[in-house]
């Protein structure tokens, strides 16, 4: 999305003189953008659309004169990616705030607004989704001014976008009056489920519904107000876990038992659709939830036959396809309307209109076990990342590449060796009493029960190939003795 690039930033001078404090919210999984989106590695962190993931485009929208340091809400897996691409799109100062289990955007919404609360209650929460797309942010920022507006007069205030099709796949806002003294927002009359194709030619003809962005702003007061009035038990469960936070390495972790015990529940549910204070600014924004493949194929760069193409992808005689290809070569011949999705151990193939259907490819792999309907092949981890490249009876061998500057736990394992053999940079390994340093084509051998730890002193990324041998390979056979990272 080149919008977000080139548009201006929202001030303070445009009749705000305090920060809004943008909350990002990033603990869904995106199914529907499977084989891609996975819960190891979700669509927020991947670069669907510009050449910065979501997360990074999302976080990038509310920087500069106006906008406080982001809180990023997310599960504690994905907290070192979280940082990392934080820190890589240029977003300093950023608070991540762990949830112990997942509980929908209501609890999550909450904890930011109590933590915010202690220093300034009234300030403005923005809340949005991390894996949203807005191609228009020009737009945005204009709308935000009367959003902020009817956010300090005490409204819950959501944006509704224009919409230009009649969409099933969204939600519905009808819009109410117009709001005294603030052009451009009115009162919420109601919210409408996502309703079938008929109800949506319906509700777009009317000119009275918006799609519901699912972005809010409201202050902290007003937010805690509200989930006391209707969600009293959420609000409880969540002033008790901001109350007994720890603070984890860069990390603000919740106490687990206190959110635990916070219902399951929606922002839209718990406050928006019962509030007396609801309040819609209608917006045209070139707006997305990238919500499936077909929404990708809408928002990519078409060529003249209207296909997407993304990756080392051939096409002849297609029209109006996307296809996506991360690693091989992938050729397309005479289709039309068609999603071919090819990732390094899995490829997705469907008609455009089904692209809502992915879900039941990803719930049927989940019943049959299958480990591709939640990881990828290549796991992240806070110092890099390893792939595993052969695997078969007692054996297997990965990729393994570390960050500059970064180390593995010094751990053992009671079921494999392990052979490393250094690719690319420079490796200092541990090996029980001993410290060993390996350059390219150097190898160790790491006898099966002996201490050990990877470590990259260089300057450069360090490249391994690992081979394993035992009776049994699986990751949970690891004990760590030491962990820069906290993990157990």
């Amino acid at each position: 999305m080149t919008a977000d690039a080139h548009a201006a930033p929202f001030s303070a001078a445009a009749g705000m003189a305090d920060l809004i404090v943008p909350v990002i919210l990033s603990g869904g999984s995106g199914t529907r953008l499977w084989p891609v989106s996975r819960e190891s590695y979700p669509k927020q962190y991947w670069p669907l659309i510009s050449d910065r993931s979501l997360l990074q485009d999302t976080a990038r929208r509310a920087t500069g004169p106006g906008f406080a340091a982001p809180i990023v809400v997310c599960n504690h897996e994905h907290r070192f990616m979280i940082a990392e691409q934080l820190r890589k799109g240029g977003i300093e100062k950023a608070r991540i705030l762990l949830e112990p289990v997942g509980r929908n955007s209501a609890p999550a919404i909450t904890a930011a607004a109590v933590l915010v609360a202690e220093d300034d209650p009234d300030a403005v929460l923005w809340m949005m989704a991390a894996d949203a797309a807005i191609g228009d942010l020009s737009a945005l920022h204009r709308a935000l001014v009367p959003a902020v507006a009817a956010a300090r007069a005490g409204r819950v205030v959501t944006f509704g976008m224009r919409p230009h099709a009649p969409e099933t796949g969204y939600g519905y806002i009808e819009i109410g009056a117009p709001l005294a003294g603030i052009e451009g927002a009115h009162d919420l009359a109601r919210f409408v489920e996502k309703p079938d194709a008929e109800t949506a030619a319906r509700l777009v003809g009317s000119g009275r519904h918006l799609w519901n962005s699912g972005m809010f702003l409201f202050t902290a007061r007003r937010l805690i107000a509200e989930m006391a009035e209707h969600a009293p038990e959420v609000l409880a469960a969540v002033q008790a876990a901001v109350a007994g936070r720890r603070v984890d390495l860069d990390f603000l972790r919740l106490d687990a038992e206190a959110f635990a015990a916070a219902p399951s529940i929606s922002l839209d549910y718990a406050v928006a659709e019962r509030t007396r204070h609801a309040a819609v600014v209608p917006a045209d924004l070139g707006w997305s939830d990238v919500g499936s493949w077909s929404a990708l194929w809408e928002l990519g760069e078409k060529d003249e036959g209207g296909n997407v193409a993304v990756g080392d992808v051939l096409l002849e005689a297609a029209r109006d396809c996307y296809v996506r290809s991360d690693g091989m070569l992938t050729a397309v011949v005479g289709l039309e309307n068609a999603v071919v999705v090819v990732t390094e151990d899995a490829v997705l193939a469907l008609n455009r209109d089904h692209a809502q259907d992915v879900k039941k490819v990803v719930d049927r792999l989940r019943a049959a076990g299958r480990a591709e309907a939640v990881a990828h092949n290549r796991c992240y981890r806070p110092w890099g990342f390893y792939e595993s490249l052969i695997q078969g009876d007692r054996f297997q061998v990965k990729r393994i590449v570390v960050s500059p500057g970064q180390k593995l736990s010094l751990q053992k394992h009671f079921h494999r060796a392990e052979h490393w053999v250094v690719v690319n940079g420079t490796a200092l390994v541990t090996r029980d009493d001993q410290q060993i340093l390996l350059r390219e084509n150097e190898s160790v051998y790491l006898p099966l029960g002996s201490m050990h730890r990877l470590e990259n002193p260089g300057r450069i990324p360090l490249t391994l190939i690992e081979v394993q041998s035992g009776a049994y390979l699986g990751e949970d056979d690891i004990v760590r003795f030491d962990d820069t990272y906290g993990r157990a």
